[in-house]
Protein backbone atom coordinates (compact mmCIF):
# COMPACT_ATOMS: atom_id res chain seq x y z
CA UNK A 1 0.00 0.00 0.00
CA UNK A 2 2.87 2.50 -0.70
CA UNK A 3 0.39 4.92 -2.85
CA UNK A 4 -1.75 7.11 -0.75
CA UNK A 5 -3.24 8.97 -3.49
CA UNK A 6 -6.25 6.80 -4.78
CA UNK A 7 -8.72 8.11 -7.74
CA UNK A 8 -11.22 4.99 -7.51
CA UNK A 9 -12.74 2.96 -4.80
CA UNK A 10 -10.66 0.13 -7.62
CA UNK A 11 -7.67 1.45 -7.02
CA UNK A 12 -8.20 1.98 -3.66
CA UNK A 13 -8.92 -1.94 -2.90
CA UNK A 14 -6.36 -2.94 -5.63
CA UNK A 15 -3.48 -1.75 -3.25
CA UNK A 16 -4.47 -4.36 -0.61
CA UNK A 17 -2.56 -7.62 -0.41
CA UNK A 18 -4.85 -10.52 -1.88
CA UNK A 19 -6.52 -11.60 1.10
CA UNK A 20 -7.52 -7.77 2.18
CA UNK A 21 -8.81 -7.50 -1.10
CA UNK A 22 -11.07 -10.21 -0.90
CA UNK A 23 -12.52 -8.94 2.20
CA UNK A 24 -13.19 -5.55 0.80
CA UNK A 25 -14.31 -6.45 -2.31
CA UNK A 26 -17.51 -7.74 -0.17
CA UNK A 27 -17.73 -5.05 2.07
CA UNK A 28 -17.88 -2.93 -0.96
CA UNK A 29 -20.49 -5.16 -2.45
CA UNK A 30 -22.39 -5.47 0.61
CA UNK A 31 -22.79 -1.08 0.66
CA UNK A 32 -23.43 -0.74 -3.03
CA UNK A 33 -26.16 -3.62 -2.52
CA UNK A 34 -27.82 -1.53 0.18
CA UNK A 35 -27.35 2.12 -1.60
CA UNK A 36 -27.51 1.28 -5.17
CA UNK A 37 -28.18 4.93 -5.89
CA UNK A 38 -25.41 6.76 -4.15
CA UNK A 39 -22.19 7.50 -5.80
CA UNK A 40 -19.13 6.20 -4.75
CA UNK A 41 -15.81 7.99 -4.13
CA UNK A 42 -12.44 8.36 -2.47
CA UNK A 43 -12.88 10.70 0.86
CA UNK A 44 -9.79 11.31 2.94
CA UNK A 45 -8.03 8.35 0.99
CA UNK A 46 -10.69 5.76 1.70
CA UNK A 47 -13.92 4.47 0.02
CA UNK A 48 -17.30 6.81 0.68
CA UNK A 49 -20.95 6.50 -0.48
CA UNK A 50 -22.93 9.87 -0.58
CA UNK A 51 -26.45 10.14 -1.44
CA UNK A 52 -27.27 14.00 -2.41
CA UNK A 53 -24.08 14.89 -1.85
CA UNK A 54 -23.55 13.85 1.78
CA UNK A 55 -21.17 10.73 2.84
CA UNK A 56 -23.32 8.02 3.90
CA UNK A 57 -20.17 5.40 5.02
CA UNK A 58 -17.07 4.85 4.99
CA UNK A 59 -14.44 1.48 4.60
CA UNK A 60 -10.82 1.00 4.84
CA UNK A 61 -8.41 -1.98 5.34
CA UNK A 62 -5.93 -2.24 7.97
CA UNK A 63 -3.45 -4.99 8.58
CA UNK A 64 -5.54 -7.36 10.63
CA UNK A 65 -9.32 -5.73 10.30
CA UNK A 66 -11.15 -3.52 8.27
CA UNK A 67 -13.75 -0.92 9.73
CA UNK A 68 -16.75 1.46 9.18
CA UNK A 69 -17.32 4.74 9.72
CA UNK A 70 -19.11 6.83 10.94
CA UNK A 71 -20.60 4.67 14.20
CA UNK A 72 -22.66 7.20 16.59
CA UNK A 73 -24.01 6.06 19.67
CA UNK A 74 -27.88 5.85 17.77
CA UNK A 75 -26.36 3.57 15.28
CA UNK A 76 -24.15 1.34 17.72
CA UNK A 77 -27.41 1.16 19.95
CA UNK A 78 -29.22 0.45 17.26
CA UNK A 79 -27.20 -2.65 16.09
CA UNK A 80 -26.05 -3.40 19.84
CA UNK A 81 -26.48 -7.47 19.87
CA UNK A 82 -25.47 -7.61 16.30
CA UNK A 83 -21.87 -5.67 17.24
CA UNK A 84 -21.48 -7.75 20.40
CA UNK A 85 -18.87 -9.74 18.47
CA UNK A 86 -16.92 -6.82 16.99
CA UNK A 87 -14.66 -3.99 18.00
CA UNK A 88 -16.76 -0.66 18.40
CA UNK A 89 -14.95 2.44 20.18
CA UNK A 90 -15.95 6.07 20.93
CA UNK A 91 -14.39 7.50 17.42
CA UNK A 92 -17.08 6.53 15.62
CA UNK A 93 -15.46 3.09 14.28
CA UNK A 94 -16.67 -0.55 14.06
CA UNK A 95 -13.53 -2.77 13.53
CA UNK A 96 -14.15 -6.31 11.45
CA UNK A 97 -11.19 -8.79 11.81
CA UNK A 98 -9.86 -10.00 8.26
CA UNK A 99 -9.68 -13.40 9.67
CA UNK A 100 -13.65 -14.24 9.92
CA UNK A 101 -16.20 -13.98 7.28
CA UNK A 102 -17.64 -10.79 6.14
CA UNK A 103 -21.03 -10.20 7.87
CA UNK A 104 -22.55 -9.32 4.32
CA UNK A 105 -25.86 -8.54 5.79
CA UNK A 106 -25.09 -6.84 9.24
CA UNK A 107 -23.02 -4.24 6.66
CA UNK A 108 -25.77 -3.39 4.02
CA UNK A 109 -28.37 -3.23 7.27
CA UNK A 110 -25.56 -0.50 8.83
CA UNK A 111 -25.30 1.24 5.27
CA UNK A 112 -29.04 1.43 5.47
CA UNK A 113 -29.62 2.51 8.60
CA UNK A 114 -26.98 5.50 7.80
CA UNK A 115 -28.82 6.40 4.41
CA UNK A 116 -32.12 6.87 6.80
CA UNK A 117 -29.93 9.10 9.02
CA UNK A 118 -28.45 11.20 6.36
CA UNK A 119 -31.83 11.47 4.69
CA UNK A 120 -33.24 12.63 7.87
CA UNK A 121 -30.76 15.29 9.06
CA UNK A 122 -30.72 17.26 5.37
CA UNK A 123 -34.63 17.09 5.56
CA UNK A 124 -33.93 19.09 9.08
CA UNK A 125 -31.89 21.14 7.43
CA UNK A 126 -34.28 22.02 4.54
Amino acid sequence: MAKTKYTSVTEYIASHPPKTRSVLRKVRGAIRKALPKSEEVISYQIPAYKLNGRVVIYFAGWKDHYSIYPAQRRLVAAFKDRLEPYEVNNKGTIRFPLSEPVPVGLIEAIARFRAKEVTENLGDKR
